[in-house]
């Protein structure tokens, strides 16, 4: 009786609102007074939470690490874990080639033989790496025998030439030259440049993202990087180098870009003796200024430079504090070019930040008894030349060896066109990445093989650990809510048929969730109605989804929410914070390096909401469904299978065969030539697409709408994503409850199909005159 008292209490005050003026709250919640922009707000907000969580990082990541100081090997042992993981994040996980040695490149009319001094001859060399994938540089043998053998990495935009001192170029610290007149045996890679020169398809468009940022884009997709690539070409080096005089110590010395690429090799193998890391080493928890291509998923979270020297102690780590390469963003954007590259820049690091980072570093190696181990040089006040004499000194002392004077520069006898060699080196990787593209459905199945689909009790069983994996592993999972649920309301529309109210929905400090509810004026008291949670896409606001919008075209984009409101839903229309340009963009970039992306923040915004619409005594909490159109398509994938109080899902205008869409580049509208660079999510095309996590919705009812013009993919490739969608649900005797509606229109919500879906799921009747629209 009590309760049925309250019940009417609620609807009494709802009912005495309608006469109501504007401004006006839901029972049981506070007023909002909140005004301005409060889409922007929410991603400002969200920004400021990543910013404090980065600062923390630093202390929180050391309870990832227990490491043994008991001895070297058992501290070695402590941190195989940390290695192992490390080693993922930076895609190097791919089995390489065995070979015997480096192969000279040779051609008719240029022999391999490119330079010889008095101390060392220069040979073109390649060596593979991995399956159709090759290194190619420079070898430079010691005329005496090698007393150590060393991999020389160059900054990307510098030639193995320049540091080999065969081009004459004065701006470039010839430090492999230097190594090999001291008795080194020097192997240079050819590392991936920033230019752009063929970043894109002659079929399609051609961009101005960096080689670097364009392999990034496809590699990170699949679980590799631009970075683990060149890791795994240092680590063929030293294949060969353990196997031909392996009493021999092996090192590394890398300047700029080689400087990280040098830093992570030595982490991922102990087999490297010393490590020498000029004008790179310093805090790291800016990263998300820098380019695109140094996106490592959850760097901070466990490692940072710091950490990753912990991975190399107490072997020799040598960082030389020198200026950087320069880098104030991607390059300028020529004609018949598309601007879709990533913004990011590079600078010198402040010699404090690398003095910081090395004491962060510290620790390990005193407790192991290396103190000396870990070296800092500043080369001229920490803006200096790389490759300095003190440096190139304390790199030789932990070979063995001692710096030999410089000689002459060495007679040079052949050339190289540097440009064909970046052509191979860069096509040769784009080649191996599509093919692991093409190969990720049979990835997939090997991923799901422990999936039992015998019942649906089984399947929900055993899909509770991919579940798992797909929060965890791939979007990244925050804490539960921190805030209390203290909701804001105030009424924002008064129409003849509902009313809306803004709401605002704390989730964690700074973070919260908003929204529009909208109820129907013909609530009964005592009645629980299902809701449908109508999704916008890509810089979509509540508003722009309920009031109609002119198109481009000068029609008017549909008012869904609206027309479901009419049809009796409850309806609620979430605020994504996926708006604003490169300010959300940026966001993504400050959260991957945390292990989380936009939709970590996404789905505990849904689950709070799910909470606070739950609570509300006129809705059925077990008939509340989920329709998302574009980016809120990409939402519908991702949020329902993994909230299971979402009673069902549709996606419109986005389901696809995303990983061909993300990282492939057989499609126009493929994003590897778009501006949407947050859209990538680390190795998701070996463990997802869209039709595995559709699959996860089941046994709840899971629906598809595709216009036959809309633009975001082509109807092949959606209806075999579907397949097996459809397969999967009819295999589990589940027919009824998954669907696909083409509609002969564009990228936009068709409302047919779909409302009938919601009316026959939601277990709501449908109204004697169809609400269904024409595609507008």
């Amino acid at each position: 009786m009590q309760i049925k008292l309250r019940i009417i209490a609620v609807f009494a005050v709802l009912a005495s609102q309608a006469a109501a003026g504007p401004g006006q709250g839901l029972p049981g919640t506070a007023p909002l007074e909140e005004e301005g922009d409060l889409a922007a707000k929410m991603v400002a907000g969200i920004d400021r939470y990543l910013l404090r969580e980065t600062e923390r990082s630093r202390a929180s990541r050391q309870s990832r690490w227990q490491p043994d100081y008991s001895s070297a090997d058992a501290y070695v042992r402590s941190v195989a874990g940390n290695r192992e993981r490390f080693r993922k994040i930076t895609g190097a996980v791919d089995p390489r080639v065995r070979f015997e040695a480096p192969s000279l490149d040779a051609a008719v009319g240029r022999p391999a033989l490119l330079a010889e001094s008095a101390a060392y001859r220069v040979f073109a060399v390649r060596w593979p790496v991995l399956k159709g994938v090759d290194a190619e540089g420079l070898l430079l043998e010691p005329k005496a025998a090698p007393r150590a053998k060393v991999v020389a990495l160059p900054d990307a935009d510098w030639t193995p030439e320049s540091i080999a001192g065969v081009d004459g170029a004065s701006r470039v610290s010839p430090f492999a030259k230097r190594l090999a007149e001291s008795g080194c045996l020097v192997l240079i890679p050819v590392l991936v440049d920033r230019r752009d020169t063929w970043s894109g398809d002659e079929r399609y468009s051609f961009t101005n993202q960096t080689h670097r940022e364009f392999l990034y884009r496809m590699s990170y997709q699949m679980g590799r990087h631009v970075i683990g690539y060149e890791i795994q070409k240092v680590l063929a080096a030293v294949d060969w180098f353990s196997t031909a005089s392996p009493s021999l110590p092996i090192g590394v010395f890398g300047y700029g870009e080689g400087g990280l690429v040098a830093l992570y090799s030595a982490a991922v193998d102990p087999r490297i003796g010393s490590a020498a890391v000029s004008g790179y080493f310093t805090a790291r928890e800016g990263v998300w200024q820098e380019p695109l291509y140094r996106n490592v998923w959850g760097l901070l979270s466990e490692f940072g430079d710091a950490g990753i020297a912990r991975l190399i102690a107490p072997r020799h780590l040598i960082v030389e504090a020198a200026k950087s390469p320069e880098i104030d963003g991607p390059p300028a954007v020529a004609p018949r070019r598309k601007q879709t590259a990533a913004p990011g820049r590079l600078s010198t690091p402040a010699l404090a930040d690398v003095r910081a980072e090395i004491e962060r570093a510290r620790e390990p190696f005193t407790k192991l008894g290396a103190p000396d181990r870990l070296v800092l040089i500043e080369s001229g006040g920490g803006t200096g030349a790389p490759g300095s004499e003190q440096a190139l000194a304390a790199f030789a002392r932990s070979l063995g060896l001692s710096m030999k004077t410089a000689g002459a520069a060495p007679a040079v006898t052949g050339r190289v066109d540097p440009a064909a060699r970046m052509h191979r080196q860069f096509s040769q990787l784009v080649d191996f990445t599509q093919e692991l593209v093409a190969r990720s459905p049979g990835e997939r199945q090997r991923f799901w093989s422990k999936a039992n689909s015998a019942s649906i009790e089984s399947w929900q069983s055993s899909t509770e650990w991919y579940r798992r994996y797909l929060w965890d592993e791939i979007i990244g999972r925050l804490p539960d809510a921190s805030e209390p649920l203290a909701v804001k309301t105030r009424l924002a529309y008064d129409k003849p048929a509902w009313k809306g109210y803004d709401v605002v929905i704390p989730v964690w400090q700074d973070v919260f969730a908003y929204g529009v509810l909208m109820l129907p004026r013909d609530l009964k008291a005592g009645e629980r109605r299902p809701v449908v949670v109508c999704q916008h896409g890509l810089e979509g606001t509540p508003q722009s989804t309920i009031d109609p919008v002119a198109k481009p075209d000068g029609s008017l984009r549909r008012p869904w929410p609206v027309e479901l409101a009419e049809r009796g839903f409850i309806v609620y229309v979430p605020q994504n914070p996926y708006i604003g340009g490169e300010k959300f963009r940026t966001v993504v970039r400050k959260a991957n390096p945390l292990h989380l992306t936009l939709f970590s923040f996404i789905l505990g915004q849904h689950e709070r909401t799910l909470d606070w619409l739950a609570s509300l005594p006129y809705v059925d909490p077990e008939r509340i469904g989920f329709y998302g159109i574009s980016y809120g398509g990409k939402t519908a994938v991702r949020v329902p299978p993994l909230l299971d109080r979402y009673a069902l899902s549709i996606c419109s205008g986005d389901f696809n065969e995303w990983i061909r869409k993300t990282a492939g580049l057989d499609l126009a509208s493929s994003y590897m030539y778009t501006q949407e660079y947050e859209i990538y999510e680390f190795n998701l095309g070996d463990t997802f697409n869209h039709g595995e996590m559709a699959n996860l919705m089941a046994p709840r009812p899971f629906m598809v709408e595709r216009g036959h013009h809309d633009g975001v993919s082509i109807d092949e490739w959606v209806a075999y994503e579907y397949a097996k969608v459809r397969r999967f649900y009819t295999m589990l005797g589940l027919s009824g409850r998954t669907e696909i509606e083409f509609f002969n229109g564009p990228h936009t919500i068709h409302g047919e199909g779909t409302y009938a879906f919601l009316h026959k799921h939601l277990r709501w009747p449908e109204p004697r005159k169809s609400g269904g629209g024409n595609g507008n």
